[in-house]
């Protein structure tokens, strides 16, 4: 069970995390290595992740839906999507090496800096324009994939295809966000679980921070707007990028 300390640094890292997961991505590139420095082996760490990345969802979920943006037939449809992906994803998460995953984890952040670095075509279509295309459907899949599979960065990749390929603004992107992680963190969940790849005392304590960062996430993306999650989107960016270069 974790000291006090640990239960702290765990709750703050959480709300942090999640506030930019919600808003941009790339949290669990700050809650990772806190979980992995507080003892716990790489696997672990990454299942465990996976208790806070459900709380921190339900919780924006509901933000959102109190803030009057809650699109419940779409986000369904494009969680579904996710859901083969997913699974494939979890049970080779847990069938990997540690040292093969770090290495994974660090090629494909250098290769998410750069996709989201790339300028983007302005667009003024909204959710109402609402349409799924073959190129989506593989992004979906994809996403759940590499989602179950690593976790962190995937609101990155989720953003680029919902702006890039659906052309929606930044704040239904990230309310079908928030949607889409929730439904397919659940059977990367329930893999990690079987396969006994989850501290739940550190995942709980965790959960408590990424709830409320994912609350607190949800409604200042909706009363700031597209200007807030720029910024935070920048700052998560540059967060990864000083972590992949050793700088911290």
């Amino acid at each position: 069970m974790p000291d006090l300390f640990g239960i702290i640094i765990l709750f703050v890292v959480g709300a942090v995390a999640a506030f930019i997961n919600v808003n941009a991505g790339g949290g669990s590139s700050l809650t990772l290595p806190v979980l992995i420095f507080l003892g716990l082996d790489p696997s672990v760490a990454n299942g465990t992740n996976r208790v806070a990345i459900l709380f921190q969802n339900i919780s924006a979920v509901y933000s959102f839906k109190k803030e009057k943006f809650y699109e419940l037939k779409n986000s369904l449809i494009l969680s579904a999507l996710t859901l083969p992906g997913a699974i494939i994803g979890a049970i080779t998460a847990v069938r990997i090496s540690d040292d093969l995953f770090e290495k994974i984890l660090g090629v494909i952040m250098i290769f998410i800096i750069i996709t989201m670095l790339l300028p983007k075509k302005k667009s003024d279509k909204t959710t109402s324009d609402f349409t799924i295309d073959w190129k989506i459907v593989i992004a979906m899949i994809v996403v759940g994939f590499y989602g179950a599979f690593l976790q962190v960065g995937v609101g990155f990749l989720l953003m680029a295809a919902f702006q890039y390929l659906m052309n929606l603004d930044l704040i239904r992107v990230n309310m079908h966000k928030v949607f889409v992680v929730f439904v397919f963190t659940i059977p990367a969940l329930i893999i990690f679980i079987l396969t006994d790849n989850i501290n739940w005392y550190y995942g709980l304590t965790l959960s408590a921070g990424n709830a409320f960062g994912g609350w607190w996430g949800a409604k200042l993306s909706v009363k700031k707007g597209e200007k807030l999650i720029k910024v935070v989107l920048i700052v998560a960016i540059l967060i990864m990028a000083l972590k992949l270069l050793n700088v911290y």
